[in-house]
């Protein structure tokens, strides 16, 4: 077994995995792949009801990380209310560059895409693939941000929304 110096995360830790939303490290298993052991987080994300094994010396390459910090998470709720900027690119362009931003997996881009694309369906009703995409970053923000500041999904979600609307 590898020593605890590498380990990230503990069991029972609450984590982000990008795309996926917060989960729960369940186990560290060692597994051997081509006669080599390999250390592996087991994580369990409630939003998919999944598990997904991760080997520990590629968690930082697959963007998982811990859940923000309560200032953060709060910064990410004042990038929604900040003044929105609409983006003139056609929409199949708009649609990558919120798919990249959501990609990257920090809660302040996540945060933008919900600005976005909460404003532009304000605007004009948001294509198919936009709202599946504004739908999964809303939860993806909702997810973290009750976590990061222990509160119930449901109040987060009209905290949200009143900073959207300000």
């Amino acid at each position: 077994m590898t020593s605890d110096k590498q380990l990230q995360f503990k069991i029972g830790e609450h984590v982000v995995y990008p795309l996926q939303g917060v989960g729960v490290v369940k186990d560290i298993r060692e597994r051997t792949v081509r006669n080599v052991p390999v250390l592996y987080y087991v994580i369990y994300i409630d939003m998919s009801d999944m598990t997904v094994s991760i080997p520990v010396e590629k968690v930082e390459d697959s963007g998982v990380r811990a859940i923000v910090s309560e200032a953060e998470a709060l910064k990410a709720l004042d990038i929604i209310s900040s003044k929105y900027e609409p983006v003139s690119v056609d929409w199949k362009a708009r649609y990558q560059m919120n798919v990249d931003l959501i990609k990257e997996g920090s809660i302040n881009s996540i945060a933008k895409v919900v600005q976005g694309l909460y404003h532009r369906s304000k605007v004009k009703e948001l294509p198919v693939q936009e709202r599946k995409l504004y739908d999964n970053a809303l939860s993806l923000l909702i997810d973290e941000c009750s976590y990061a500041l222990n509160k119930d999904k449901k109040e987060i979600e009209k905290t949200i929304f009143s900073h959207l609307e300000k």
